[in-house]
């Protein structure tokens, strides 16, 4: 499986972004998804996940309200809708699959794609 993030940028405090996540290889529809994210200096950390259906998501608790995880496997594709940018969520965020979904998970996925660089602007 590959994964291939897309869409950050340079965006002002209180703006949106919609980040995607397109997987090649192979059908990633029965894999749970996930985004995480690492700033400079910092450790990579969870972000969001969701259930191979879509029926189930998690979130970490610094983006709950602001960013909503959702896929299309339709198009083996991954999103991740973020609202309310804040200067602190400027990182590389990263899209992983996990071949577990149950329960979803916040570490020690199976696949990770190339980051995509978030930066919010105060």
């Amino acid at each position: 499986v590959q994964l291939q993030a897309s869409g950050g940028g340079l965006v002002q405090a209180g703006g949106s972004l919609r980040l995607s996540c397109a997987a090649s290889g192979r059908t990633v529809s029965t894999y749970a998804m996930g985004w995480f994210r690492q700033a400079p200096g910092k450790e990579r950390e969870f972000v969001a996940a969701i259930s191979w259906g879509g029926s189930r998501s998690a979130y970490a608790d610094f983006v709950k309200g602001r960013f909503t995880i959702s896929r299309d496997n339709a198009k083996n594709t991954a999103y991740l809708q973020m609202n309310i940018l804040k200067p602190e969520d400027t990182a590389v965020y990263y899209c992983a699959a996990d071949r577990r979904n149950n329960p979803l998970r916040r570490n020690d996925y199976d696949y990770w794609g190339q980051g995509t660089k978030v930066t919010v602007s105060s």
